[in-house]
Order: C-alpha cells, then structure tokens, then sequence
C-alpha cells in the first residue's frame, strides 16, 4: 500500500510538474504571452461603422480648425476603437494619405532602438555599463555608457547640427546620406565640445540614439535596418514597418512627404541628414504601431521584467509627472503611468502613447509641423487617458521635444 501510495504521489509531482512547465502565461523564452496567440489580423480587427462617434468628431475637428494632417488611431482594451486619415500625403502631386500611408517616426522611432539594445542585454551582448570606447576606441569622450546614452545623460553635443556645419562649410554632397559609422567617424575626427559631463543631467538630443543605432551593428554585424527586420519587425507582425536611410537609397520608396512650418509650401526634401539612423529613420503606420504596442504588452520582443526596467524613470521628474526611461518618456501621477514619445523630424510631427493602467492606445502620426498635437486634452479625457501635456500643469504651454 505505500508503495502505491508512493506511485501515485510521484504521478501527481510529474503531472503538477509538466502543467507548470506548459503553462499558458510563458512561452519557452520565459516571456509572458497572456494565455493568447498572437494573431495580428485580430489584433487589427475594426469595423469604421462601429467607430467611436465622439473620436471621429473630435478629430475632425482638429483636422478642420487645428491643421492636423495626417492618420490616427485609438484602442482600448485590446480592441481598436477608431481610425481615421485626415489630409493630403502629398500636397503638390495631390496624393490623399490613406490608413496603409507609412510615416517617417522621427523619434518615435528611439522606442524600437531602445527595445533592440534591451534585447541584446537579454541575449548577453552588451552591458548597460558598457562604455562607447569598448565598441568605438576613438571614440572622443570618456564614461559615455549604454544606459547613459538610453537615457539621454551622456552630454554629448547634437551631431545633428554639428555634421550640418560640416557638410555646409565644406560644400560636401548634400544629396547622399552618411552612414552612422560615417558620423561616428566625423566625432573621432572633430572631437566637438560636448554640452555637460556625463551623467551630468539630462539633456535630450538624436546624438545618444544614433550612437546606440551604430552599436547595434557593430555587436550584431548586420545592418541595423536587417537587425530590426529580423529581431524586431517580423517577430511582431509589423508587416509595414522598414528601416529606410538616404545612405542607402537615392530616394525613400514612400509617399507621403513632410511639410514644415505650418504650410504646404514647404515640402521637405530628404538629404544627407536622413542616413543616420536608430535616433530616426523607421518608417511605419498607425496600425503596425499599434501591433508593436501588443507585442511588446504580450512579451514577445523583450520580457516583462525588462520593459518594466525600461519604463521606469531614470531623471528627475519635469513638473512632478514626467521624465524619461531607456527609449520611452513617461508620465506618471499617482496610480497612473503613459508611456510615450514624440517625434519631430524634417515636416513630420507625431505622438504614440500607451496608458499601462487604463490600457489605452493612442496612434497620431502627421506630415504637416504645426501645433495640432498640442490640443488633445480632450481626446485624452475622452479614453480616460490622463493629461498628458507638460503645459497642462504650469498653464506655461508646451515647449519643443524634439
């Protein structure tokens, strides 16, 4: 009898065992799955019948009388609630931007940059405290770390304005993207004066996710448009999403240009400045922004663990609500947290939020640079999304991000 008794319990610790092992909330890398395949044709399910009445008249509204041009979209517990294309793609040829219109990010492409070098420090390849001079030895400034650089406390100068100098004062083809190795390159070269020490301050600019961008090729050994292809875009389902640099294509195989200074005669032409890339450069859609929401929430990118790493606040907070993590802005107020970016490059002007608490999405990608994205207080409140606006706790107004 005891030995049947011994049998049997040794059965129940195998099968406690096995069901453990095969449970629904992790997949074989450890990373939660939510009990649910990840099928995106789901994920991106909408019915424009059904779509969210007061969305589509608040943004008509703020096509109308606040000038936003461009594709949006709203979910909210899992499901889309609105989508919508306001405007031109092209105001010259006439072109109508449609929801398959992709977008220049600009810095909201600094969210994928960030989730790709978290996936390298899950993999082991790289250290958070790892200096530059480990990957680039003639690298000019001394104690520049990978989480310095994340988190836009490295000091540097903006290499924007300094190879912009360059190319001007020496008369250099303008027409033909560099590389980021190439810039990397003008920095050892030029050894310009940085901004602070660092670890100084915080102190935003596209210099720290260019240089990230050239560490993930120089670690992987593959481009860092083939490595966020193959890391990043595929294993999300992000189908309309592609890495695009002028130092590899004469002409960026979009359509839908960027139009600055609030005016339609002010196309921008791309040029030597839309080589670099990781700081910019994704090109994508509202709705593969939103599926790479889902797959980062359903851990198939990076785990839990780490986003929750990545979406703490590593400055001091900027009136008492936001601050900034490795790749994401952040709002947080008591039992609430957004994380967020902006972007802001050459006519393209956007904001991608996710509310972790209320699990709210919001997608609003522009191609004409005015202050439209300033009046969403009520989009916000309408989700139940809180505020976020710096200006909405100063009464001060907002002032540029990017």
């Amino acid at each position: 009898m005891r030995q049947v008794c011994t049998t049997v319990i040794s059965l129940l610790f195998s099968l406690l065992a096995f069901t453990s092992c095969s449970s629904p909330g992790h997949n074989k890398k450890g990373e939660a799955d939510n009990g649910k395949p990840f099928n995106t044709a789901e994920i991106l399910k909408y019915d424009p019948s059904k779509g969210d009445k007061k969305i589509e008249e608040f943004m008509q509204h703020l096509h109308k009388v606040s000038g936003f041009n461009g594709n949006v979209l709203v979910a909210k517990k899992g499901k889309i609630i609105y989508e919508g294309s306001f405007g031109w793609a092209n105001h010259l040829t006439r072109d109508s931007l449609t929801l398959a219109s992709q977008f220049e990010l600009a810095s909201v492409t600094k969210t994928m940059t960030g989730t790709a070098i978290m996936q390298l420090w899950e993999k082991g390849k790289i250290k958070l405290d790892q200096d530059v001079k480990d990957f680039f030895p003639d690298f000019p400034y001394d104690g520049v770390t990978i989480r310095l650089l994340l988190t836009h406390r490295s000091g540097m100068m903006n290499y924007v304005y300094f190879v912009d100098n360059i190319y001007r004062t020496q008369h250099l083809n303008q027409k033909k993207g560099l590389t980021n190795k190439e810039a990397m390159d003008l920095i050892a070269k030029y050894k310009p004066a940085r901004f602070n020490k660092p670890n100084a301050s915080f102190l935003y600019n596209n210099s720290n996710f260019m240089v990230l961008g050239a560490i993930i090729e120089k670690v992987t050994g593959m481009s860092y448009a083939d490595y966020m292809k193959e890391n990043i875009f595929k294993p999300a389902g992000m189908t309309h999403t592609a890495v695009y640099s002028k130092a590899v294509y004469d002409k960026i195989p979009v359509d839908v240009v960027g139009h600055d200074r609030n005016s339609w005669k002010y196309s921008v032409a791309q040029n030597f400045l839309d080589g670099p890339v990781g700081d910019k450069g994704i090109y994508s859609t509202v709705a593969d922004l939103y599926v790479f929401d889902q797959a980062l929430k359903a851990g198939k990118l990076i785990k839990p663990a780490t986003q929750d790493s990545a979406y703490t606040a590593r400055n001091p907070m900027i009136r008492g609500h936001f601050s900034y993590g490795y790749g994401w802005r952040i709002f947080e107020s008591p039992g609430q947290k957004v994380i967020y970016h902006t972007g802001w490059w050459h006519g393209f002007r956007h904001i991608f939020l996710r509310d972790m608490k209320n699990d709210v999405t919001i997608v609003l990608l522009g191609n004409m640079v005015n202050g439209s994205l300033l009046h969403l207080d009520d989009l916000f409140k309408m989700t139940g999304m809180p505020v976020v606006r710096k200006g909405a706790y100063t009464g001060n107004g907002d002032t540029a991000e990017d």
